[in-house]
């Protein structure tokens, strides 16, 4: 059963999660308290297209167009990290163009085994033995994992071919292919018998090269009328073009010159969007071309062919009359393919490849790495703050945990944020978001507890601090203190009876 033939798909990847790293205290025989052992969790995993060499068709994702790589493992305690997510691998054919659903292109995969990641898995979170510092010994919140990337994108591909046939439908170019190489495509004498392209290797010489068909080009074919639009990218990255027009054609309004023109029309209003790593490719219309005249074997398609031949040549095209039945003309055909394939890989070698420059652009000194953009809404001013550090910071944190928000507090204190809404003219109550959309959004008061200060001093933990023993240093001054109440005390008493001895008369003492 032969393979569905699919060259473009919309494809929806989703990577893995991150896991949320762990809060765990050390529990061991007589030690209660032995630290925290909380561990990190897991990466999420990638989506990678990767270009493989058995891989022919997309079919398999537009049955399939949802993919999800794995999430990362949760942290667990006993410092057991969690697992990172696999990589989900997605393999594509050779030529496969990567691009955005508005069209703007992300990658040309070409050559087996280039590697594309289309979304990346999402960051671990840290657990409490992570986070653990001199400040803050024993810290009773992990971060939460960040999300995997989500996105939809186009798949597309263009045939890697060295020649390409194109002419009207039923011109011949399927019989042409059939009998220059091995392949074997569908051919039949009505219209659109072929629906997609047809590949054959053809050796000349020492010159091997291939070639392919590209089926439905008619009038308008480059505004999306019949199949040429969905097959015109498939040209794109042929050294040469061979126009095949049809010598015995019944339809009237038709001529050899007249379905030339057409045809050049078309591939002239068809912008080509690559190029490769052997240079740039030229417009379809500066590619080289030879005219191949179909069908001579029947007699009234010799005639026609010696008609229009003088006025192809005259217009500077190399014209070759060929019959696929007969295979008369095939073999001269072949040999100047060869050597337009020969001039083109030469021109690709010797032409000096202007690779994109990667350019380094180091943070400045005075980046802070957030900026606050502020927005006039219907209920009033509104500072937004954007920036990767904090928005990651805001999507790792847990806030059911009071801790967890007070930690996020001294993060974006650190960072300078509360420093730059005083300069960009937040008060007390003014309305904060963090992240782009809806984000976080909190009432700033820089004067507001930010929760960790209810379990104690920031970096501490009440629960483990509480052993209900006291300090040598504190039972020392326990002692002391009540040492100095009892002195007190008995020197009260001893003033209390002398005052008392001394305000009695001599009579009453005797008496």
């Amino acid at each position: 059963m032969a393979t569905e033939f699919i060259d473009r798909v919309v494809l929806h990847v989703s990577a893995g999660d991150g896991g949320n790293g762990c809060v765990s205290i050390h529990r061991e025989k007589f030690k209660p308290l032995g630290g925290p052992d909380g561990a990190n969790g897991g990466d999420g995993g990638n989506v990678v297209l990767v270009v493989d060499d058995q891989t022919t068709t997309l079919l398999p994702y537009q049955r399939s167009p949802h993919r999800s790589a794995p999430n990362g493992g949760i942290g667990k305690g006993d410092l057991r990290h969690g697992a990172d997510g696999e990589d989900l691998v997605l393999p594509v054919p050779d030529g496969t163009v990567v691009k955005t659903t508005d069209g703007e292109v992300l990658a040309d995969l070409v050559g087996h085994g280039t590697e594309f990641v289309a979304a990346s898995g999402g960051r671990g979170g840290l657990g409490n033995a992570a986070l653990a510092s001199p400040k803050r010994k024993a810290p009773g919140f992990a971060l939460l994992g960040t999300p995997g990337e989500t996105r939809s994108i186009v798949l597309e591909v263009k045939t890697i071919a060295d020649v390409a046939l194109v002419g009207f439908p039923s011109a011949g170019k399927s019989s042409l292919i059939a009998a220059l190489s091995a392949a074997r495509p569908k051919i039949a004498e009505y219209p659109f018998t072929t629906l997609v392209p047809n590949l054959g290797v053809v050796q000349a010489g020492e010159i091997r090269y291939t070639i392919a068909d590209v089926p439905g080009l008619i009038p308008g074919a480059s505004e999306g009328r019949g199949l040429g639009l969905e097959f015109l990218r498939h040209v794109e990255r042929c050294a040469a073009i061979v126009h095949v027009i049809d010598m015995a054609t019944w339809d009237p309004g038709r001529d050899p010159v007249s379905d030339l023109e057409t045809i050049e029309n078309e591939l002239a209003a068809y912008a080509v969007e690559i190029g490769t790593d052997g240079g740039e490719l030229l417009p379809l219309t500066e590619r080289p071309k030879l005219v191949a005249l179909n069908k001579v074997d029947i007699p009234d398609g010799k005639e026609l062919a010696d008609l229009v031949r003088a006025d192809l040549e005259a217009a500077g095209y190399r014209v070759f009359e060929v019959s696929a039945v007969s295979h008369k003309g095939l073999r001269e055909l072949s040999f100047a393919m060869a050597e337009l394939v020969a001039a083109e890989r030469e021109r690709r070698e010797t032409t000096p490849v202007v690779r994109e420059r990667v350019v380094i652009r180091p943070k400045a000194v005075d980046d802070k790495g957030f900026r606050i953009e502020v927005e006039q809404t219907p209920e009033g001013e509104v500072f937004r703050i954007l920036g990767e550090k904090p928005e990651r910071w805001v999507i790792q944190t847990d806030f059911a945990n009071d801790e967890a928000v007070g930690y996020l507090g001294d993060r974006l204190e650190r960072l300078g944020i509360e420093t730059a809404l005083f300069k960009a003219g937040a008060t007390p109550g003014a309305t904060v978001v963090i992240g782009p959309g809806e984000g976080v959004v909190f009432d700033w008061d820089p004067t507001m507890v930010g929760g960790a200060e209810l379990l104690g001093s920031r970096g501490t933990d009440l629960r483990l601090e509480d052993s209900g023993r006291a300090s040598r240093k504190e039972r020392k001054a326990a002692f002391h203190e009540r040492m100095d109440a009892k002195a007190a005390a008995r020197a009260e008493m001893e003033a209390e009876r002398l005052a008392e001895k001394s305000s009695t008369s001599p009579t009453e003492r005797n008496q």
